[in-house]
């Protein structure tokens, strides 16, 4: 980080000028790796878009795969979605094999949060070969993650066992992995808790404990450490504080649902584990993230006594079951029958018998009019929450000499 701030500034004795789009893009992408998105996005700001001077293609390219980067890390898959796909057909017109990766990773977590798990599984194998060709463009950990989340989703958590093992063999893996994304070390601890293998959330937390330890002023590692040992040792009050400390809104929302799932299981704390999902509904909701808030609804209506609602009353959306808001999330996004279908490995007839139970319950006409309202019935029916914008990301500057 203070290598790349330096590369920012002018030399000693040149006159103060603008740095090259090179340093400010790379200065911006580990800012946003470590969730200082405002600084990030002042970095990117001005940067010329026209095509012309040396490599300006290839610069291009790095400058939409940041900009992706900052979107997926704000919750705003579409914007995230449409830049790393521009980014990816500059990359491509470039010929740059190393840019891409960078692209195949947003777009991978962007699908499976989406649903779209089709999709995440094409980006998960393209990081695979990437992977193999040594084309990971210094962040092999964020690959392996990224592709490991896709075929979970579709195979479930013992398929990917073995990368995961993978991954905490390999130091550079780790700790690349455990400081860029907020959310990896509590899904390694989630993960090493379902497959019964405690060395691997132990290995995990002994990581990421290290890491906080030797990066005292980057909050986002603070967080994912705090959150990592919260699962690890089953203290919901922990899991609440790194709920708080968390800038990265999916990390918020998962400590927020593992803080529930922990208070579930004792009787007296009931309702303030139905209160911590229902603000962890809220947060993936905020961050885009349909396949989480499908699955929290879902437990909201196990939980709750009156209907598992994740708003404050009773909603047309809590009626939906899980199949149902799949369904419908998909269809708003203007997927055909056919298509929704493959997502959800069911068949076409299937996805219509589904719809007809989802227009009666959501009082629609029509798929046309079910695009048209959807994202405006989650909102309002959680009360017409705008997204949180989360606080700065250092607790104390770490780079003093920067105006960012």
């Amino acid at each position: 980080m203070e290598l790349a701030a330096a590369a920012t500034e002018p030399a000693q004795g040149e006159r103060a000028g603008r740095a090259t789009p090179e340093a400010r893009i790379w200065y911006a992408t580990l800012l946003t790796r470590v969730r200082g998105l405002r600084p990030a996005a002042r970095l990117l700001a001005g940067e010329p878009t026209a095509p012309n001077g040396p490599h300006r293609t290839e610069v291009q390219a790095a400058l939409l795969l940041c900009e992706a980067e900052i979107h997926l890390a704000e919750g705003k898959l579409t914007e995230a979605t449409a830049a790393a796909e521009a980014g990816l057909r500059l990359a491509g017109q470039a010929g740059n094999r190393g840019l891409p990766p960078r692209g195949h990773v947003v777009l991978a977590v962007c699908s499976v949060r989406s649903l779209d798990l089709t999709t995440g599984l094409l980006y998960a194998n393209r990081l695979r070969d990437a992977a193999l060709l040594g084309q990971e463009n210094l962040m092999p950990g964020q690959c392996v993650w990224a592709a490991a989340q896709a075929l979970e989703a579709r195979d479930g958590m013992e398929s990917v066992a073995h990368l995961l093992k993978g991954i905490l063999h390999d130091d550079v893996l780790t700790r690349d992995l455990l400081v860029s994304q907020p959310a990896a070390a509590s899904w390694l601890v989630r993960a090493g808790q379902r497959l019964g293998d405690e060395s691997l959330a132990e290995s995990t937390v002994r990581a990421m404990s290290q890491l906080a330890l030797e990066n005292r002023g980057f909050r986002s590692v603070q967080a994912a450490a705090e959150h990592a040992m919260g699962l690890y040792e089953r203290n919901a009050d922990v899991l609440e504080a790194a709920a708080e400390r968390h800038l990265d809104p999916w990390a918020r929302a998962s400590a927020l649902e593992d803080a529930s799932r922990l208070r579930a299981a004792r009787a007296p704390e009931r309702d303030r584990a139905v209160d911590l999902l229902r603000r962890a509904a809220d947060a993936y909701l905020a961050a885009g993230s349909s396949r989480d808030l499908s699955r929290v609804q879902s437990r909201l209506r196990e939980l709750d006594d009156h209907g598992g609602r994740p708003a404050r009353s009773r909603t047309r959306v809590s009626r939906l079951t899980d199949t149902e808001f799949a369904v419908a999330e998909l269809v708003s996004q203007g997927l055909t029958n056919g298509r929704v279908g493959s997502q959800l490995y069911i068949s076409p007839h299937t996805v219509a018998f589904h719809l007809k139970k989802i227009f009666r319950k959501l009082d629609v006409t029509s798929r046309v009019e079910l695009a048209r309202s959807w994202n405006r019935i989650l909102v309002e029916e959680r009360g017409g929450h705008p997204r949180e914008s989360g606080p700065d990301f250092l607790d104390r500057p770490v780079v003093a000499r920067q105006a960012v």
